[in-house]
């Protein structure tokens, strides 16, 4: 999904503020950066490190893993469904939605492996003896 990346985590980090309607100022405050630091990141005049990309990850309330394969820094999961893939390219959601999304369709892929490996090994009728 190389494709979805904006073109720069500064652009990126500034696309999820507007969304998440904190000014700069503000995620500056919450996530304990100074004002000029994190703007010089926004416009791409600076390279955070990971560090700082999980500070900005808990301003924003965003997973820092979603910053850091963002940035470079983590290789994005190819194992991806369908499914997952759609919502991790939404650009309509934030963040905690798609985290929501895909844990609740994790919980559902569960339960089907789960159900499916009880079908398969059905438990023996109680009663009944097993004819050789």
């Amino acid at each position: 999904m190389a494709g979805s990346k904006v073109g720069s985590i500064g652009e990126y980090i500034r696309e999820q503020r507007t969304r998440a309607k904190i000014s700069l100022r503000q995620l500056a405050e919450v996530s304990g950066i100074s004002n000029p630091y994190l703007s010089q990141i926004e416009r791409g005049l600076r390279k955070p490190s990971a560090e700082i990309l999980a500070q900005i990850a808990k301003g924003l309330r965003i997973s820092a893993e979603v910053l850091y394969v963002q940035a470079g820094i983590l290789e994005e999961r190819e194992s991806d469904t369908d499914v997952q893939a759609a919502i991790r390219a939404d650009l309509l959601l934030t963040e905690r939605q798609k985290q929501v999304l895909l844990d609740i369709y994790e919980s559902f892929l569960k339960e089907h492996r789960e159900n499916a490996a009880d079908d398969a090994n059905p438990a023996p009728s109680p009663g009944k003896e097993e004819v050789q």
